[in-house]
Protein backbone atom coordinates (compact mmCIF):
# COMPACT_ATOMS: atom_id res chain seq x y z
CA UNK A 1 0.00 0.00 0.00
CA UNK A 2 1.41 3.29 -1.02
CA UNK A 3 2.37 5.64 1.67
CA UNK A 4 -0.27 8.92 2.43
CA UNK A 5 2.19 12.02 2.16
CA UNK A 6 0.81 15.16 4.31
CA UNK A 7 1.86 18.43 2.25
CA UNK A 8 1.82 21.41 4.17
CA UNK A 9 1.02 24.59 2.17
CA UNK A 10 2.59 27.94 3.03
CA UNK A 11 -0.79 29.58 1.60
CA UNK A 12 -3.75 30.72 3.41
CA UNK A 13 -6.33 31.05 0.97
CA UNK A 14 -10.00 30.30 -0.15
CA UNK A 15 -8.76 26.48 -0.86
CA UNK A 16 -7.17 26.28 2.44
CA UNK A 17 -10.24 27.91 4.46
CA UNK A 18 -12.56 25.24 3.04
CA UNK A 19 -10.25 22.53 3.60
CA UNK A 20 -9.89 24.13 7.58
CA UNK A 21 -13.40 24.27 7.76
CA UNK A 22 -14.06 20.61 6.60
CA UNK A 23 -11.60 19.38 8.76
CA UNK A 24 -12.91 21.34 12.12
CA UNK A 25 -16.32 19.44 11.21
CA UNK A 26 -15.01 15.93 10.89
CA UNK A 27 -12.23 15.02 13.57
CA UNK A 28 -12.01 15.92 16.95
CA UNK A 29 -9.28 18.19 17.68
CA UNK A 30 -6.92 18.55 20.88
CA UNK A 31 -7.26 22.02 21.02
CA UNK A 32 -9.57 24.52 19.63
CA UNK A 33 -8.78 28.16 20.25
CA UNK A 34 -11.61 30.38 20.17
CA UNK A 35 -10.11 34.34 19.14
CA UNK A 36 -8.11 35.15 16.65
CA UNK A 37 -5.83 37.99 17.71
CA UNK A 38 -2.28 37.62 18.48
CA UNK A 39 -2.79 35.78 22.07
CA UNK A 40 -5.25 33.33 19.86
CA UNK A 41 -3.29 32.93 16.87
CA UNK A 42 -0.16 32.63 19.42
CA UNK A 43 -1.80 29.87 21.31
CA UNK A 44 -2.34 28.01 17.73
CA UNK A 45 1.14 28.22 17.27
CA UNK A 46 2.42 26.43 20.52
CA UNK A 47 -0.28 23.96 19.94
CA UNK A 48 0.71 22.80 16.91
CA UNK A 49 4.44 22.54 17.07
CA UNK A 50 3.74 20.16 20.36
CA UNK A 51 2.54 17.91 18.05
CA UNK A 52 -1.48 18.54 18.95
CA UNK A 53 -4.49 18.45 16.41
CA UNK A 54 -5.62 22.11 16.66
CA UNK A 55 -8.08 23.87 15.21
CA UNK A 56 -8.85 28.28 15.41
CA UNK A 57 -11.64 30.27 14.38
CA UNK A 58 -12.32 34.03 14.44
CA UNK A 59 -15.40 35.78 13.78
CA UNK A 60 -13.80 38.59 12.18
CA UNK A 61 -10.73 38.75 10.43
CA UNK A 62 -7.25 37.78 11.97
CA UNK A 63 -6.01 40.35 14.43
CA UNK A 64 -9.50 42.96 13.37
CA UNK A 65 -9.68 43.65 16.70
CA UNK A 66 -7.37 45.32 19.82
CA UNK A 67 -4.56 43.25 17.95
CA UNK A 68 -3.96 45.38 15.02
CA UNK A 69 -5.03 48.69 16.52
CA UNK A 70 -1.78 48.98 19.52
CA UNK A 71 1.21 51.64 19.77
CA UNK A 72 3.08 48.97 16.95
CA UNK A 73 5.63 48.48 19.98
CA UNK A 74 7.33 46.08 20.76
CA UNK A 75 8.82 47.04 24.38
CA UNK A 76 9.53 46.41 28.14
CA UNK A 77 7.27 49.21 29.20
CA UNK A 78 9.68 51.57 30.32
CA UNK A 79 6.37 53.29 32.95
CA UNK A 80 6.04 49.71 34.35
CA UNK A 81 9.66 50.44 36.09
CA UNK A 82 8.18 53.26 37.94
CA UNK A 83 5.48 50.59 39.25
CA UNK A 84 8.00 48.49 40.45
CA UNK A 85 6.42 45.34 38.08
CA UNK A 86 10.45 43.85 37.34
CA UNK A 87 9.21 40.85 36.57
CA UNK A 88 7.17 41.85 33.87
CA UNK A 89 9.16 44.52 32.51
CA UNK A 90 12.36 41.41 32.41
CA UNK A 91 10.21 38.88 30.41
CA UNK A 92 8.57 41.13 27.67
CA UNK A 93 12.95 42.56 27.03
CA UNK A 94 13.82 38.86 26.67
CA UNK A 95 10.62 38.54 24.28
CA UNK A 96 11.40 41.54 22.51
CA UNK A 97 15.11 39.87 21.70
CA UNK A 98 13.96 37.01 21.13
CA UNK A 99 11.49 38.89 18.33
CA UNK A 100 14.59 40.93 16.85
CA UNK A 101 16.54 38.65 16.54
CA UNK A 102 15.04 34.85 15.88
CA UNK A 103 11.49 34.86 15.10
CA UNK A 104 10.19 37.57 13.04
CA UNK A 105 13.42 39.68 12.19
CA UNK A 106 11.28 40.98 8.72
CA UNK A 107 8.36 42.15 10.73
CA UNK A 108 9.86 43.60 14.25
CA UNK A 109 12.61 46.23 13.93
CA UNK A 110 14.63 48.46 16.26
CA UNK A 111 13.20 52.10 16.91
CA UNK A 112 15.05 54.80 18.80
CA UNK A 113 13.77 56.68 21.38
CA UNK A 114 14.36 60.61 22.94
CA UNK A 115 13.44 61.15 26.57
CA UNK A 116 13.77 64.99 27.29
CA UNK A 117 14.78 65.71 30.19
CA UNK A 118 12.82 69.18 31.49
CA UNK A 119 15.41 69.36 35.25
CA UNK A 120 18.50 69.19 35.50
CA UNK A 121 20.58 66.46 37.92
CA UNK A 122 18.37 64.82 39.58
CA UNK A 123 15.78 63.68 37.02
CA UNK A 124 18.71 62.39 34.87
CA UNK A 125 19.91 60.15 37.50
CA UNK A 126 16.32 59.22 38.53
CA UNK A 127 15.57 58.64 34.64
CA UNK A 128 19.00 57.28 33.91
CA UNK A 129 18.78 54.74 36.85
CA UNK A 130 15.73 53.45 35.05
CA UNK A 131 17.42 53.15 31.94
CA UNK A 132 20.06 51.04 32.99
CA UNK A 133 18.26 49.08 34.32
CA UNK A 134 16.08 48.74 31.46
CA UNK A 135 19.00 47.73 29.30
CA UNK A 136 20.33 45.35 32.30
CA UNK A 137 16.77 43.39 32.33
CA UNK A 138 17.46 42.98 28.15
CA UNK A 139 20.53 40.18 28.93
CA UNK A 140 18.96 38.94 31.41
CA UNK A 141 17.43 36.15 29.10
CA UNK A 142 21.08 34.71 28.36
CA UNK A 143 21.60 36.39 24.65
CA UNK A 144 22.08 39.67 23.02
CA UNK A 145 18.66 42.43 23.71
CA UNK A 146 19.70 42.85 20.02
CA UNK A 147 19.61 46.69 20.56
CA UNK A 148 21.69 49.08 21.71
CA UNK A 149 22.23 50.50 25.17
CA UNK A 150 20.58 53.50 26.23
CA UNK A 151 23.14 57.22 26.20
CA UNK A 152 22.85 60.55 27.86
CA UNK A 153 22.76 63.41 25.54
CA UNK A 154 23.38 67.38 26.12
CA UNK A 155 20.76 69.66 24.86
CA UNK A 156 23.01 70.64 21.98
CA UNK A 157 22.87 66.41 21.02
CA UNK A 158 19.24 66.83 21.71
CA UNK A 159 18.73 69.38 19.00
CA UNK A 160 21.05 68.02 16.60
CA UNK A 161 19.08 64.83 16.81
CA UNK A 162 15.64 66.58 16.77
CA UNK A 163 15.43 70.34 15.28
CA UNK A 164 12.65 70.44 15.52
CA UNK A 165 11.91 70.25 19.97
CA UNK A 166 11.36 73.61 21.26
CA UNK A 167 14.37 75.03 23.16
CA UNK A 168 12.39 75.58 26.34
CA UNK A 169 11.07 71.94 26.45
CA UNK A 170 14.35 70.37 27.86
CA UNK A 171 17.70 70.70 29.88
CA UNK A 172 19.01 67.24 27.69
CA UNK A 173 18.05 63.93 27.00
CA UNK A 174 18.68 59.82 27.19
CA UNK A 175 17.87 58.12 24.33
CA UNK A 176 16.60 54.08 24.31
CA UNK A 177 15.91 51.52 21.82
CA UNK A 178 12.67 49.39 21.51
CA UNK A 179 11.27 47.63 18.87
CA UNK A 180 8.29 48.15 16.62
CA UNK A 181 6.26 46.04 14.86
CA UNK A 182 3.32 45.87 12.27
CA UNK A 183 1.09 44.52 14.21
CA UNK A 184 -1.79 43.54 11.74
CA UNK A 185 0.78 41.97 9.62
CA UNK A 186 2.03 40.06 12.53
CA UNK A 187 -0.83 38.55 13.35
CA UNK A 188 -1.93 37.55 10.12
CA UNK A 189 1.40 35.66 9.33
CA UNK A 190 1.56 33.81 12.88
CA UNK A 191 -2.24 32.15 11.70
CA UNK A 192 -0.35 31.89 8.19
CA UNK A 193 2.17 29.96 9.97
CA UNK A 194 0.29 27.93 12.47
CA UNK A 195 -1.29 26.80 9.24
CA UNK A 196 1.59 25.61 7.48
CA UNK A 197 2.51 23.45 10.72
CA UNK A 198 -0.69 21.94 10.22
CA UNK A 199 -3.29 24.19 12.15
CA UNK A 200 -6.94 24.13 10.82
CA UNK A 201 -7.42 27.89 11.00
CA UNK A 202 -10.62 29.70 9.75
CA UNK A 203 -11.63 33.41 9.87
CA UNK A 204 -14.99 34.89 9.88
CA UNK A 205 -16.27 31.51 11.56
CA UNK A 206 -18.36 32.89 14.82
CA UNK A 207 -18.81 30.83 17.80
CA UNK A 208 -22.05 30.96 19.40
CA UNK A 209 -22.72 28.91 21.82
CA UNK A 210 -20.15 26.12 23.61
CA UNK A 211 -21.29 21.76 23.39
CA UNK A 212 -21.19 20.57 27.04
CA UNK A 213 -21.75 17.36 28.25
CA UNK A 214 -22.83 17.57 31.98
CA UNK A 215 -20.21 20.19 33.39
CA UNK A 216 -17.54 19.75 30.66
CA UNK A 217 -17.22 21.48 27.79
CA UNK A 218 -16.57 19.69 24.55
CA UNK A 219 -16.13 21.56 21.62
CA UNK A 220 -18.54 25.04 20.26
CA UNK A 221 -21.60 25.94 18.22
CA UNK A 222 -20.07 27.27 15.11
CA UNK A 223 -21.41 30.09 12.27
CA UNK A 224 -19.47 30.31 8.58
CA UNK A 225 -20.10 34.25 8.23
CA UNK A 226 -19.05 33.67 4.33
CA UNK A 227 -22.20 30.47 3.74
CA UNK A 228 -24.44 31.05 6.46
CA UNK A 229 -23.73 27.47 7.45
CA UNK A 230 -24.02 26.14 11.18
CA UNK A 231 -21.51 23.21 12.10
CA UNK A 232 -20.04 21.62 15.32
CA UNK A 233 -16.69 21.71 16.37
CA UNK A 234 -15.75 19.47 19.07
CA UNK A 235 -12.38 19.34 20.42
CA UNK A 236 -10.98 17.76 24.21
CA UNK A 237 -9.59 21.42 25.20
CA UNK A 238 -11.00 24.45 24.34
CA UNK A 239 -8.98 27.99 24.54
CA UNK A 240 -10.85 31.16 24.94
CA UNK A 241 -8.69 33.69 23.93
CA UNK A 242 -10.96 36.11 22.67
CA UNK A 243 -9.36 39.64 24.69
CA UNK A 244 -11.95 42.33 25.55
CA UNK A 245 -14.22 39.83 24.47
CA UNK A 246 -13.41 37.33 27.15
CA UNK A 247 -16.41 38.01 29.29
CA UNK A 248 -19.09 38.09 26.55
CA UNK A 249 -17.49 34.37 25.57
CA UNK A 250 -17.47 33.08 29.04
CA UNK A 251 -21.29 33.89 29.45
CA UNK A 252 -21.72 31.53 26.39
CA UNK A 253 -20.57 28.63 29.02
CA UNK A 254 -23.66 29.85 31.50
CA UNK A 255 -20.83 30.00 33.86
CA UNK A 256 -19.28 32.62 35.67
CA UNK A 257 -15.80 34.07 34.92
CA UNK A 258 -13.18 33.70 38.08
CA UNK A 259 -12.36 37.59 36.93
CA UNK A 260 -13.43 40.43 34.74
CA UNK A 261 -11.74 41.90 31.99
CA UNK A 262 -12.14 45.81 31.41
CA UNK A 263 -11.43 47.78 27.94
CA UNK A 264 -9.36 50.63 27.72
CA UNK A 265 -9.38 52.66 24.80
CA UNK A 266 -5.99 53.80 22.97
CA UNK A 267 -6.20 56.47 20.20
CA UNK A 268 -3.71 57.27 17.73
CA UNK A 269 -2.59 59.87 15.28
CA UNK A 270 -1.00 59.15 11.96
CA UNK A 271 0.49 62.40 10.34
CA UNK A 272 3.33 63.12 7.78
CA UNK A 273 6.95 62.97 9.03
CA UNK A 274 8.01 65.95 7.26
CA UNK A 275 5.46 67.77 9.69
CA UNK A 276 8.67 68.29 12.30
CA UNK A 277 12.10 67.12 11.69
CA UNK A 278 13.61 64.70 14.09
CA UNK A 279 16.05 61.19 13.57
CA UNK A 280 14.14 59.96 16.93
CA UNK A 281 10.88 58.28 18.17
CA UNK A 282 10.30 61.05 21.34
CA UNK A 283 8.61 59.79 24.65
CA UNK A 284 6.56 62.20 26.93
CA UNK A 285 5.00 62.08 30.41
CA UNK A 286 1.73 63.22 30.94
CA UNK A 287 -0.65 63.70 33.50
CA UNK A 288 -2.02 60.38 33.38
CA UNK A 289 0.40 57.97 31.31
CA UNK A 290 2.82 57.96 28.88
CA UNK A 291 3.27 59.69 25.11
CA UNK A 292 4.65 58.32 22.29
CA UNK A 293 5.82 59.97 18.90
CA UNK A 294 6.77 57.14 17.13
CA UNK A 295 8.49 56.95 13.04
CA UNK A 296 6.51 55.00 11.20
CA UNK A 297 8.06 54.77 7.24
CA UNK A 298 6.64 58.20 5.75
CA UNK A 299 4.74 58.88 9.50
CA UNK A 300 4.40 59.72 12.87
CA UNK A 301 2.56 57.67 14.82
CA UNK A 302 1.12 59.54 18.07
CA UNK A 303 -0.66 57.91 20.89
CA UNK A 304 -1.63 57.18 23.40
CA UNK A 305 -4.64 58.00 25.22
CA UNK A 306 -6.09 55.73 28.45
CA UNK A 307 -9.47 55.74 29.02
CA UNK A 308 -12.60 53.39 30.48
CA UNK A 309 -14.70 51.90 27.06
CA UNK A 310 -17.95 50.49 27.72
CA UNK A 311 -19.91 50.61 24.71
CA UNK A 312 -18.92 48.55 21.09
CA UNK A 313 -15.77 46.65 21.17
CA UNK A 314 -15.90 45.92 17.54
CA UNK A 315 -15.31 49.79 16.24
CA UNK A 316 -13.88 51.87 19.45
CA UNK A 317 -14.10 55.45 18.24
CA UNK A 318 -11.69 58.22 18.43
CA UNK A 319 -13.71 61.54 19.54
CA UNK A 320 -12.44 65.10 18.47
CA UNK A 321 -11.82 65.28 22.77
CA UNK A 322 -9.05 62.80 22.17
CA UNK A 323 -7.89 64.13 19.26
CA UNK A 324 -7.41 67.08 20.89
CA UNK A 325 -5.73 65.76 23.95
CA UNK A 326 -2.76 63.91 21.95
CA UNK A 327 -2.34 67.42 19.42
CA UNK A 328 -1.75 68.83 22.89
CA UNK A 329 0.72 67.22 24.49
CA UNK A 330 2.70 67.04 21.27
CA UNK A 331 2.44 70.68 20.88
CA UNK A 332 4.04 71.32 24.06
CA UNK A 333 7.56 70.25 23.09
CA UNK A 334 7.69 71.23 19.43
CA UNK A 335 7.92 74.29 17.38
CA UNK A 336 5.96 74.34 15.13
CA UNK A 337 2.35 72.97 16.39
CA UNK A 338 0.52 70.34 14.72
CA UNK A 339 -3.22 70.91 13.82
CA UNK A 340 -5.79 68.64 12.28
CA UNK A 341 -5.61 69.15 9.20
CA UNK A 342 -2.35 67.60 9.66
CA UNK A 343 -4.12 64.28 10.89
CA UNK A 344 -4.11 62.09 7.89
CA UNK A 345 -5.03 58.97 9.81
CA UNK A 346 -6.52 58.19 13.14
CA UNK A 347 -7.35 54.76 14.88
CA UNK A 348 -8.57 53.77 18.21
CA UNK A 349 -7.86 49.93 20.14
CA UNK A 350 -8.70 48.69 23.03
CA UNK A 351 -6.81 47.27 25.90
CA UNK A 352 -8.05 43.98 27.66
CA UNK A 353 -7.03 45.00 31.08
CA UNK A 354 -7.99 42.42 34.29
CA UNK A 355 -10.29 44.31 36.57
CA UNK A 356 -10.65 44.97 40.13
CA UNK A 357 -7.44 46.55 40.74
CA UNK A 358 -7.80 50.14 40.80
CA UNK A 359 -10.52 52.90 39.12
CA UNK A 360 -7.87 54.36 36.66
CA UNK A 361 -7.24 51.99 33.85
CA UNK A 362 -3.88 53.09 32.99
CA UNK A 363 -2.86 51.93 36.85
CA UNK A 364 -4.79 48.18 35.89
CA UNK A 365 -2.96 45.53 35.58
CA UNK A 366 -0.71 44.54 31.98
CA UNK A 367 -0.67 40.87 33.85
CA UNK A 368 -2.00 38.22 32.23
CA UNK A 369 -4.02 35.63 33.78
CA UNK A 370 -4.81 31.43 33.16
CA UNK A 371 -7.69 29.70 34.53
CA UNK A 372 -9.14 26.09 33.61
CA UNK A 373 -12.68 28.37 33.98
CA UNK A 374 -15.07 25.10 33.82
CA UNK A 375 -13.60 21.03 32.66
CA UNK A 376 -12.54 21.36 29.06
CA UNK A 377 -12.23 25.18 28.61
CA UNK A 378 -9.34 27.40 29.42
CA UNK A 379 -9.28 31.13 29.37
CA UNK A 380 -6.26 33.36 29.07
CA UNK A 381 -6.81 37.33 29.59
CA UNK A 382 -5.04 39.87 30.18
CA UNK A 383 -1.18 40.92 28.95
CA UNK A 384 0.40 42.69 26.61
CA UNK A 385 1.44 42.45 23.01
CA UNK A 386 4.98 41.88 23.39
CA UNK A 387 4.11 38.62 25.75
CA UNK A 388 2.01 36.81 23.78
CA UNK A 389 4.00 33.95 23.39
CA UNK A 390 4.50 33.85 27.54
CA UNK A 391 0.92 34.17 27.15
CA UNK A 392 0.03 31.33 24.70
CA UNK A 393 2.59 29.44 26.30
CA UNK A 394 0.85 29.43 29.43
CA UNK A 395 -2.77 28.69 28.12
CA UNK A 396 -1.29 25.82 26.19
CA UNK A 397 0.26 24.29 29.15
CA UNK A 398 -3.11 24.50 30.91
CA UNK A 399 -5.08 23.42 28.33
CA UNK A 400 -2.56 19.88 28.26
CA UNK A 401 -2.49 19.65 31.70
CA UNK A 402 -5.73 17.90 31.05
CA UNK A 403 -5.53 15.90 28.41
CA UNK A 404 -4.67 12.18 28.48
CA UNK A 405 -0.57 11.71 27.62
CA UNK A 406 2.66 12.74 27.55
CA UNK A 407 2.59 16.25 25.38
CA UNK A 408 5.80 17.62 24.25
CA UNK A 409 6.96 21.14 26.08
CA UNK A 410 6.37 24.19 23.91
CA UNK A 411 8.78 25.00 21.49
CA UNK A 412 7.60 28.85 19.78
CA UNK A 413 10.77 30.06 20.99
CA UNK A 414 12.78 28.97 18.97
CA UNK A 415 10.75 28.96 15.83
CA UNK A 416 10.24 31.77 13.18
CA UNK A 417 7.53 32.67 11.14
CA UNK A 418 7.51 32.70 7.06
CA UNK A 419 9.72 34.66 5.32
CA UNK A 420 11.74 35.23 8.76
CA UNK A 421 14.71 32.49 7.48
CA UNK A 422 17.08 33.88 5.27
CA UNK A 423 15.83 37.15 5.83
CA UNK A 424 19.16 39.08 6.35
CA UNK A 425 20.39 37.09 3.10
CA UNK A 426 17.86 38.52 0.98
CA UNK A 427 18.17 41.66 2.86
CA UNK A 428 21.92 41.76 1.98
CA UNK A 429 21.02 40.99 -1.81
CA UNK A 430 18.64 43.81 -1.78
CA UNK A 431 20.54 45.69 -4.33
CA UNK A 432 20.87 42.85 -7.18
CA UNK A 433 17.08 41.51 -6.43
CA UNK A 434 16.35 45.69 -7.27
CA UNK A 435 18.33 45.42 -10.32
CA UNK A 436 16.93 41.86 -11.34
CA UNK A 437 13.68 43.02 -11.99
CA UNK A 438 14.08 46.51 -12.77
CA UNK A 439 12.77 48.65 -9.23
CA UNK A 440 13.61 50.94 -7.10
CA UNK A 441 15.94 49.46 -4.29
CA UNK A 442 13.42 51.22 -1.75
CA UNK A 443 10.60 49.47 -2.88
CA UNK A 444 12.39 46.39 -2.50
CA UNK A 445 13.45 47.61 0.82
CA UNK A 446 9.74 48.09 1.83
CA UNK A 447 8.78 44.54 1.04
CA UNK A 448 11.37 42.78 2.25
CA UNK A 449 10.31 44.34 5.66
CA UNK A 450 6.44 43.28 5.02
CA UNK A 451 6.99 39.90 3.57
CA UNK A 452 10.67 38.89 4.20
CA UNK A 453 11.61 36.15 1.69
CA UNK A 454 8.00 35.61 0.76
CA UNK A 455 9.16 38.93 -1.28
CA UNK A 456 10.08 36.21 -4.09
CA UNK A 457 6.33 35.25 -4.31
CA UNK A 458 5.28 38.89 -4.73
CA UNK A 459 7.94 39.14 -7.56
CA UNK A 460 6.99 35.60 -9.00
CA UNK A 461 3.67 37.17 -9.36
CA UNK A 462 5.15 40.76 -10.60
CA UNK A 463 6.91 38.78 -13.41
CA UNK A 464 3.74 36.48 -14.18
CA UNK A 465 1.47 39.70 -14.63
CA UNK A 466 3.97 43.36 -14.86
CA UNK A 467 0.95 45.40 -13.81
CA UNK A 468 0.77 44.49 -10.94
CA UNK A 469 3.92 46.06 -10.23
CA UNK A 470 1.83 49.52 -10.40
CA UNK A 471 1.01 50.96 -7.19
CA UNK A 472 -2.55 51.52 -5.60
CA UNK A 473 -4.31 54.56 -6.32
CA UNK A 474 -3.16 57.14 -3.66
CA UNK A 475 -1.35 54.82 -1.55
CA UNK A 476 2.13 54.68 -3.58
CA UNK A 477 3.67 52.66 -0.97
CA UNK A 478 1.89 49.62 -1.92
CA UNK A 479 1.28 47.53 -5.22
CA UNK A 480 -1.61 45.57 -6.48
CA UNK A 481 0.28 42.36 -6.45
CA UNK A 482 0.02 43.04 -2.37
CA UNK A 483 -3.61 43.00 -3.17
CA UNK A 484 -3.85 39.67 -5.04
CA UNK A 485 -1.27 38.21 -2.40
CA UNK A 486 -3.54 38.72 0.55
CA UNK A 487 -6.63 37.42 -1.01
CA UNK A 488 -4.41 34.29 -2.44
CA UNK A 489 -1.76 33.48 0.18
CA UNK A 490 -2.57 35.70 3.54
CA UNK A 491 -6.50 34.75 4.22
CA UNK A 492 -8.22 38.43 3.43
CA UNK A 493 -11.43 37.60 2.33
CA UNK A 494 -13.03 41.35 2.25
CA UNK A 495 -11.86 44.17 1.36
CA UNK A 496 -11.74 45.83 4.69
CA UNK A 497 -8.83 42.97 5.70
CA UNK A 498 -6.75 44.16 2.94
CA UNK A 499 -7.04 48.17 2.97
CA UNK A 500 -7.14 48.36 6.85
CA UNK A 501 -4.75 45.20 8.03
CA UNK A 502 -2.54 43.51 5.10
CA UNK A 503 -1.59 47.20 4.38
CA UNK A 504 -1.80 50.19 6.95
CA UNK A 505 -4.08 52.28 3.69
CA UNK A 506 -7.18 52.71 5.82
CA UNK A 507 -5.01 55.34 8.34
CA UNK A 508 -1.63 55.75 6.13
CA UNK A 509 -3.59 57.62 3.06
CA UNK A 510 -4.57 61.07 2.95
CA UNK A 511 -8.12 59.56 1.73
CA UNK A 512 -8.18 56.42 3.76
CA UNK A 513 -8.23 54.15 0.92
CA UNK A 514 -11.25 55.81 -0.89
CA UNK A 515 -9.27 56.01 -4.37
CA UNK A 516 -7.58 52.54 -3.86
CA UNK A 517 -10.42 51.00 -2.67
CA UNK A 518 -12.47 50.04 -6.08
CA UNK A 519 -8.84 48.95 -7.45
CA UNK A 520 -8.11 46.75 -4.84
CA UNK A 521 -11.84 45.18 -5.04
CA UNK A 522 -11.45 43.87 -8.56
CA UNK A 523 -8.14 43.01 -8.14
CA UNK A 524 -9.45 41.08 -4.36
CA UNK A 525 -12.84 39.34 -6.70
CA UNK A 526 -10.42 38.07 -9.53
CA UNK A 527 -9.12 35.74 -6.72
CA UNK A 528 -11.95 34.84 -4.83
CA UNK A 529 -14.33 35.14 -7.72
CA UNK A 530 -16.75 38.10 -7.12
CA UNK A 531 -19.18 39.36 -9.51
CA UNK A 532 -19.31 42.75 -10.51
CA UNK A 533 -22.55 43.22 -7.90
CA UNK A 534 -20.12 41.94 -4.80
CA UNK A 535 -17.35 44.13 -6.11
CA UNK A 536 -19.39 47.57 -5.78
CA UNK A 537 -20.85 45.97 -2.46
CA UNK A 538 -17.18 45.38 -0.56
CA UNK A 539 -16.69 49.28 -2.29
CA UNK A 540 -19.57 50.35 -0.76
CA UNK A 541 -19.32 49.15 2.99
CA UNK A 542 -15.55 50.64 2.80
CA UNK A 543 -16.46 53.70 1.88
CA UNK A 544 -19.78 53.40 4.38
CA UNK A 545 -17.20 52.95 6.99
CA UNK A 546 -14.57 56.13 6.09
CA UNK A 547 -17.31 57.99 5.85
CA UNK A 548 -18.84 56.80 9.54
CA UNK A 549 -14.76 57.09 11.17
CA UNK A 550 -14.33 60.54 9.85
CA UNK A 551 -17.28 61.99 11.14
CA UNK A 552 -17.11 60.37 14.59
CA UNK A 553 -13.62 61.92 14.79
CA UNK A 554 -15.77 65.24 15.07
CA UNK A 555 -18.03 64.31 18.08
CA UNK A 556 -16.84 65.28 21.75
CA UNK A 557 -18.11 62.58 23.48
CA UNK A 558 -17.88 58.76 23.52
CA UNK A 559 -21.56 57.76 23.20
CA UNK A 560 -21.77 60.33 19.91
CA UNK A 561 -19.03 58.62 18.65
CA UNK A 562 -20.17 55.39 18.88
CA UNK A 563 -23.24 56.14 17.63
CA UNK A 564 -22.29 57.64 14.71
CA UNK A 565 -19.04 54.88 13.87
CA UNK A 566 -21.90 52.24 13.98
CA UNK A 567 -23.75 53.79 11.48
CA UNK A 568 -21.17 51.77 8.97
CA UNK A 569 -22.06 47.77 9.84
CA UNK A 570 -19.75 45.23 9.40
CA UNK A 571 -20.10 43.38 5.80
CA UNK A 572 -21.52 40.25 6.39
CA UNK A 573 -24.04 37.69 4.41
CA UNK A 574 -27.24 39.27 6.16
CA UNK A 575 -26.14 42.84 4.43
Amino acid sequence: MAKKTVTRSSRLGPAERSAAITALKEKELDILVVGGGIVGTGSAMDAVTRGLRVGMVEARDWGSGTSSRSSKLVHGGIRYLEQLNFRLVREALIERGLLLQRIAPHLVRPVRFLYPLKTPIIERLYIGAGMLLYDLFSYSGGRPPGVPHHRHLSKRQVHKLMPSLRDDALVGGITYYDAQVDDARYVSSLARTASFYGAHVASRVRVEGFLKVGERVVGVQAHDLLTGERFDIRARQVVNATGVWTDDTQAMVGERGQFKVRASKGVHLVVPRDRFQSKVGLLLRTEKSVLFVIPWGRHWLIGTTDTDWNLDKAHPAATAADIDYLLKHVNKVINVPLTREDVEGVYAGLRPLLAGESDETSKLSREHIVAHSVPGLVVIAGGKWTTYRVMAKDAIDEAVAALDGRVPESTTEDIALLGAEGYQAAWNKRAKIARAFGVHKVRIEHLLNRYGTMTDELLDLIRARPELGHPLPGADDYLEAEVVYAATHEGALHLDDVLARRTRISIEAWDRGVSAAPVAARLMGEVLGWDDARVKREVAFYLKRVTAERESQEQMSDAAADRVRLEAPDISIEN
